[in-house]
């Protein structure tokens, strides 16, 4: 990348998202009120596309192969209140406000225990782990 390239990307005023080999770029949804992270997701450019034009998050799915909307069957949908991208357009955060749970486990966040240094390691122990709804009845 030429300098007069990094540029434009550092200090610009046009996105340009730098999508991985498989086409993705990572993405934080975080809370607009609290700044909670709320859950990592990915988007490919159509994801991303339909983010900004719709006002609400949507994502592509690594496991399915598939676009998203965030809460298309639970009901549980990030409005995008403001979108950042980082210094070299790797990485977005989003600023949502969450209806419901963001976690697919019923939980309002994805980052639901905590890692703890433990002799020979490490342990997780739950914080803020109350479920908002059952996940096998959504």
């Amino acid at each position: 990348m030429s300098t007069s390239d990094s540029n434009d990307i550092e200090e610009g005023l046009s996105l340009l998202p730098k999508f991985d080999a498989n086409g993705l770029v990572t993405c934080v949804a975080a809370d607009a009120a609290t700044s909670e992270v709320l859950m990592v997701a990915h988007m490919n450019e159509e994801a991303l596309r339909r983010t900004i034009a719709s006002g609400e998050a949507w994502y592509y799915s690594r496991s399915r192969g598939a676009l998203w909307r965030k809460g298309e069957t639970s009901g549980h949908i990030q409005r995008v209140v403001e979108m950042r991208v980082d210094c070299d357009q790797d990485a977005i955060l989003i600023r949502v406000e969450q209806t419901g749970a963001a976690c697919h486990t019923g939980r309002r966040s994805c980052f639901y225990r905590k890692v703890e240094a433990a002799e020979g390691g490490a342990r997780l122990s739950f914080v803020n782990a109350e479920r908002q709804f059952d996940p096998k009845a959504v």
